[in-house]
């Protein structure tokens, strides 16, 4: 097989960009970022109408001082959670699940979760109302009532904590996730609040077990091996490991510190629970044409993964009046600016450019991973972006929005 990292870039005035105005992007990394050491090493690539016009691979992959190099593999995290949002919207086409589906359905372990009334911490959680209602749709939304431990605000998160919820790969399967969740209480009831959680690992279990394969086959010989994307798996085999990136986490007012260090860790091994919601390792270039099919309605490499009309439903604002997050987001730990957006069924989606302060399109649509990655796909424009780097937690810096404003700054020539 042909180096599917590899790949030919058109030229930026074919694709109605300006060559010089992209040229500030990797000054602005490396003056900003690179050089200051506040990042590593960074990838981006911009495409049009799924074809690449720009790419920018700099600085190291590794604290030894490696280099980036084009195929480097990445942890995306919680750029994992469109993936498996796809996955279930391919069983939605197939009759095998509906978004008005209760949970319990597909999760019979939820049939008694309740609400959460009080307790917790040291005690024992206080018995609740019964939480009904949760839908297939609840989860894609994250209205769920589910939460992540890691945004530490209340005692349902640090039950979370405790249990290994938020998607670790040493949880036992499938089952056992579920089971642990189901002895937890909801932070609300399904549908009448938003907040960030492991939805999209439950949506995982239901994959799983409405298909019959595991999530990491499902991905595998569904989406990944139509695509083309030879490099994202929930693991790094051994003979890719010299590919693997290192981690580091943020200090404030200080060097970043290794996190993860890739030739000593643990992403090698086959994980025991495979997380829809933030466990895909994966490369700019297999990134990159995931979000081709995205800006292609659904269709990308000669393969269809979902129907334009699937894709236009997951790309609307599902937030109860038609508001943004601002007004209804309970949750401290998101991966959306969040005035002028909305969310859909497993993304953010732009309402409004003009409250969200950066140039874009309505519809656009888009999402990240706590370790700075992102990707936003601008169906307007038929505009996609994938950034690519190793920094804990996202919110450390406004890169993305720095981002978003150069590229837009270099196009020449809008479709809108």
């Amino acid at each position: 097989m042909e180096n599917q990292q590899a790949m030919d870039l058109i030229r930026p005035e074919d694709a109605g960009f300006d060559a010089d105005r992209l040229a500030r992007i990797p000054a602005f990394l490396e003056e900003r970022y690179l050089g200051p050491g506040k990042l590593a090493g960074t990838d981006i690539l911009v495409a049009r109408d799924g074809l690449p016009f720009f790419r920018a691979t700099l600085g190291k992959a590794r604290a030894d001082g490696t280099p980036l190099r084009e195929d480097a593999i990445f942890r995306i995290a919680s750029m994992t959670k469109p993936v498996t949002s796809i996955a279930l919207m391919m069983l939605v086409e197939e009759g095998l699940v509906a978004l008005d589906d209760p949970v319990t359905r597909f999760i019979p372990e939820f049939a008694k979760l309740t609400v959460y009334a009080g307790g917790g911490g040291e005690a024992p959680f206080v018995p609740g109302k019964p939480a009904t209602g949760m839908r297939i749709v609840d989860l894609l939304t994250h209205m769920s009532g589910l939460t992540y431990g890691i945004q530490n605000r209340t005692n349902v998160d640090a039950a979370y904590r405790k249990g290994k919820l938020d998607g670790h790969a040493s949880l036992p399967g499938n089952d056992h996730f579920v089971t642990e969740l189901a002895k937890i209480p909801l932070e609300y009831a399904p549908g009448t609040g938003w907040n960030y959680s492991v939805s999209t690992d439950v949506l995982g279990v239901i994959v799983a077990r409405v298909s019959g394969l595991s999530l990491g086959e499902f991905f595998r010989t569904r989406i990944f091996e139509p695509l083309g994307m030879v490099d994202t798996a929930f693991h790094c085999p051994p003979e890719k490991q010299d590919r693997l990136t290192d981690a580091w986490n943020y200090v404030p007012g200080k060097p970043p510190e290794l996190l993860d260090e890739a030739a000593k860790t643990n992403l090698t091994r086959q994980p025991r629970f495979e997380s829809g919601g933030g466990g895909l390792l994966s490369t700019t270039a297999d990134y990159h044409r995931f979000c081709a099919m995205l800006t292609g309605g659904g269709a990308a490499n000669g393969a269809r993964i979902v129907s334009p009309k699937t894709l236009h439903l997951m790309a609307r604002n599902y937030l109860p009046g038609g508001v943004d997050l601002t007004q209804v987001s309970t949750s401290l730990f998101s991966e959306a600016n969040n005035a002028g957006t909305g969310f859909g069924l497993g993304f953010g989606v732009l309402l409004d450019p003009a409250k969200a302060l950066v140039p874009g399109s309505a519809g656009e649509f888009f999402w990240g991973g706590i370790f700075s990655t992102a990707f936003f796909i601008d169906p307007v424009e038929k505009l996609h972006m994938v950034f690519m780097t190793q920094l804990l937690p996202s919110s450390a810096y406004p890169i993305r929005r720095q981002l978003k404003t150069l590229i837009y700054g270099a196009m020449a020539q809008s479709r809108a």
